[in-house]
C-alpha cells in the first residue's frame, strides 16, 4: 500500500514536470522581455538625458546671445543718440553758416572796395601789382569752385600786404611819368609811406613823389648822393645808416 502511494506521488510529480517547465520558460521569457524593456527604457532615458543636456546647453548659448544682443542694442542706441545730437549740431552749424555767409559776402565786397580806395588814394607804390591784385580778388568772388573761407583769406592777405608797405624799405623798377609828361623806366625806392623817390637808370637824376599834386617832381641834384645811398641800403649793399630823403606826406600826415 505504501509502495502504491509512493508510486502515485512519483507519477503525480512526473506528470507535473512539463507544466513546471512551461512556467519556468514563461518566467524566463518574461524576464527576458523585462530586461529588454529595461534596456530600451535605459536607452530612452540616456537619449532623453543627452537631449536634456543639449537643450540646456542651447538654452545657455541662446541666453548668452540674448545678453550680447542686449548689450549691442544698448550700444547702438547710444550711437544713434550721439548721431542724432551730432546731426542736430551740424544742422545748426549749417544754419549758422548760411546766416554768416549772408553777412560775410557783402562784407568781402566792401573790403575789396576799401582796398580799391586805399590804392587810389595812396602813394603809387607798386601800383600795377596792387591794382592787379584787386582785380583778381574781384574775379575770385565770382568763382563757385573757391570757398568763402578761401576768398576771405585772400582778402585779408591783400590787406596785410598793404600794411607791409608802410613798414618796409624796398626798391624795384617800374615806369613813371614825370612833370614833362615823359614816361620812363626808373628805379623806385619807398621807405614805408614816408618817402617815395625814383632814380634814373643811369643814376644821374631822381624824382620824388609829391603827395599834394600827386605827381613825380624833379629832385634837387645836390641830394643825389643821399638818394644813391638809400638805394644801396634797400638793396642790402651797405650797412644800415641814417637816411636823408625827401618826404612824401600830406599836411595832415605830417602833423
Amino acid at each position: 500500500m505504501n509502495r502504491f502511494r509512493y508510486s502515485a506521488i512519483v507519477l503525480a510529480a512526473l506528470s507535473a514536470l512539463p507544466t513546471f517547465a512551461t512556467q519556468i520558460d514563461q518566467a524566463k521569457s518574461i524576464q527576458n522581455r523585462t530586461n529588454q524593456a529595461s534596456a530600451h527604457s535605459q536607452t530612452v532615458i540616456d537619449k532623453s538625458a543627452s537631449a536634456s543636456i543639449e537643450l540646456k546647453t542651447s538654452i545657455e548659448r541662446l541666453r548668452e546671445e540674448v545678453n550680447n544682443l542686449r548689450v549691442y542694442r544698448n550700444h547702438l542706441n547710444t550711437l544713434i543718440q550721439s548721431q542724432n545730437s551730432e546731426m542736430a549740431s551740424l544742422e545748426q552749424q549749417i544754419s549758422d553758416i548760411k546766416e554768416t555767409r549772408q553777412g560775410i559776402v557783402p562784407l568781402m565786397y566792401q573790403m575789396i572796395e576799401g582796398l580799391r580806395q586805399i590804392v587810389a588814394q595812396d602813394k603809387p607804390i607798386k601800383l600795377t601789382q596792387r591794382q592787379e591784385r584787386i582785380e583778381k580778388l574781384t574775379a575770385l568772388m565770382g568763382r563757385a569752385d573757391v570757398s568763402e573761407a578761401e576768398k576771405y583769406r585772400r582778402i585779408l592777405e591783400a590787406y596785410q600786404i598793404e600794411m607791409d608797405y608802410g613798414n618796409k624799405i624796398a626798391a624795384y623798377q617800374d615806369e613813371i611819368t614825370t612833370t614833362d609828361d615823359v614816361t620812363r623806366e626808373a628805379d623806385i625806392l619807398y621807405v614805408g609811406r614816408l618817402s617815395l623817390v625814383a632814380r634814373s637808370l643811369n643814376h644821374q637824376q631822381f624824382w620824388s613823389w609829391d603827395t599834394q599834386s600827386r605827381r613825380w617832381v624833379d629832385g634837387d641834384i645836390s641830394h643825389l648822393a643821399q638818394i644813391n645811398q638809400a638805394f644801396d641800403l634797400a638793396n642790402q649793399q651797405i650797412a644800415p645808416a641814417l637816411l636823408d630823403l625827401p618826404v612824401s606826406l600830406t599836411v595832415a600826415e605830417a602833423k
